[in-house]
């Protein structure tokens, strides 16, 4: 092994080493879980643990959201909800658990975004979809920032509505506070549960109705268990406690029919034949410094048996087939370092030229027309600029790949590997083009453009604007200015500032790669494809 990679492995070790400190960070305290064991109610981690089966494979949707955010509220870990897809009774399903160690499970902004895209994950792959319900409702300090625009709180509802006529089912299992609007959930679900004695149901609680109405009631007479089973009739099932609970929704699932699936092509899985701990050492974060993502693939994929389309045209993207954990795939990916074209000339890795984003395109048709998912592996600085790349129409060819990825039918699968800068992020298939799963490495950063060249910018702005107020700008203001933008820039360019705003699902270990694809494709293959594959108006 080179120095070179030595170092490349020692600063991976350590980025994922802080990753899994910072997940522990968002972990209720064991004050905060005993406080609830009091109560007679287990955490939200403990039920998702309880509900889903042993030894299976499961993936946290947004474990980082809402990291840095909402400090004036005391903060807002993971959002204040666990959103995690697995399976319950053998059956991929996501489920939602409310965490009322946080605020008492009430609504942040960010929560009912994390909400909607549990509810995105399951009507796209056509899966189960399980509530586990322990909320006080919307934070009410903001709650014009939660409330009645398009994709708040009402959306979820709209949401039930429309899974419900899709025919996908759902079960809210009513297990603390269900209170408000959100009172909704458990009757817009085809079954509920209510546990005795913790879990109540109303749209006003005992002190609203009493300054409503001048009512005194209690709120266990108010929407309690017995109220909401043997009187109103809006649950259907009443447990003991949560265990029973938990149970109980594992033999409702255990009775779901089988639905269609997609057909994506799967085969008995083998391990990559290079090492995978190997990725740690071979890829590198300098944008500087080159690396063969050819290498990266090998790690990832079965086998480590790659067949390359169109391996000596447009080097700096690569594209081909292979499996991963069984699935077939095609993988899309940027290449790093200086790369010689067969004319002879020069091209900047990472850089999308026209032949790249051509060989791209007519990939990405090509595994639509067979029915293959797409895999993207992002490391991408933006399309090549400058008078010779718009004289060969690099906007054109540039449109062709985002018209691509934009029509493509076929689930598409992100994973952020290094750079996702500007328009490489679009045609990349960033956030915005609908990955069904869309996951950064440690390593990644995500921004209209690199720190340096961004603080160079901002930097020209606001020294002109120091100028035209009079003030004396010499060297070294200029530089500790610079330094200040580019500080401040760069944080926003961090994965956890992505994962906290939800613009990536998960930041992940690069060894838990492959487990991310396999369980996504399998999620996605409920799904059976209705649209036919087509790019409309495009320019050859």
């Amino acid at each position: 092994m080179d120095e070179s990679f030595k170092k490349n492995e020692d600063k991976m070790k350590l980025l994922v080493s802080e990753m899994n400190q910072k997940l522990l960070s968002v972990m209720p305290s064991k004050k905060a879980v005993d406080k609830l064991h009091e109560k007679g109610k287990l955490s939200a981690r403990e039920r998702i643990d309880l509900l889903l089966d042993k030894d299976s494979q499961t993936i946290e949707i947004g474990a980082f959201v809402g990291d840095g955010m909402y400090a004036e509220h005391g903060g807002c870990p993971a959002g204040g909800v666990v959103v995690v897809v697995g399976k319950v009774s053998e059956k991929q399903c996501v489920v939602v658990a409310n965490d009322a160690t946080v605020k008492a499970g009430a609504w942040f902004p960010i929560t009912g975004k994390k909400n909607l895209r549990a509810q995105e994950i399951a009507m796209e792959n056509r899966l189960p979809i399980i509530y586990l319900v322990d909320s006080a409702g919307v934070y009410l300090p903001m709650q014009d920032e939660i409330f009645p625009d398009k994709e708040h709180f009402g959306r979820i509802f709209r949401n039930n509505a429309i899974m419900s006529s899709m025919g996908i089912p759902q079960i809210a299992a009513v297990m603390g506070s269900c209170v408000a609007g959100g009172a909704y959930l458990p009757i817009m679900s085809d079954e509920s549960l209510i546990v005795k004695k913790t879990g109540t149901i109303f749209l006003a609680g005992s002190y609203l109705v009493k300054a409503a109405i001048g009512e005194d009631v209690d709120n266990e007479t108010l929407g309690g268990s017995k109220t909401h089973c043997e009187i109103s009739g809006v649950t259907d099932y009443e447990c003991e406690n949560d265990t029973e609970c938990l149970n109980k929704i594992r033999d409702l699932v255990d009775k779901f029919g089988s639905f269609d699936l997609a057909g994506f092509d799967r085969k008995k899985a083998a391990a990559p034949k290079e090492k995978e701990k190997e990725l740690y050492g071979i890829f590198t974060s300098a944008s500087n410094k080159p690396h063969n993502v050819k290498d990266i693939i090998a790690r990832l994929v079965d086998g480590s048996k790659f067949e390359e389309y169109k391996e000596g045209f447009g080097k700096t993207i690569v594209c081909g087939y292979a499996r991963i954990d069984g699935w077939a795939v095609g993988i899309i990916s940027n290449q790093r370092g200086i790369i010689k074209t067969t004319k002879g000339e020069m091209q900047f890795g990472g850089v999308i030229y026209s032949d790249s984003a051509d060989k791209a395109s007519r990939f990405i048709m090509n595994c639509n027309q067979k029915k293959i998912p797409l895999v993207f592996l992002q490391d991408v600085t933006g399309f090549m600029v400058g008078s010779r790349s718009e004289q060969g129409g690099i906007i054109k060819d540039g449109a062709k790949l985002v018209n691509a990825v934009a029509n493509s039918v076929v689930p598409k699968f992100t994973i952020v590997i290094g750079n996702s800068f500007g328009a490489g992020n679009y045609a990349m298939c960033g956030k915005a083009y609908d990955p069904r799963l869309i996951v950064a490495w440690p390593t990644a950063q995500i921004a209209v453009m690199g720190g340096e060249q961004a603080a160079k910018v901002l930097l020209q702005i606001q020294v002109a604007t120091m100028k035209a107020k009079g003030e004396e700008i010499d060297k070294t203001k200029e530089d500790k200015v610079f330094a200040e933008i580019k500080a401040r820039y760069e944080a926003q360019t961090s994965p956890y500032y992505a994962a906290a705003r939800l613009w990536v699902d998960a930041i992940i270990d690069p060894l838990d790669t492959r487990k991310w694809i396999s369980q996504g494709i399998e999620a996605a293959n409920h799904s059976p494809i209705t649209k036919q594959f087509s790019v409309g108006v495009i320019q050859t």
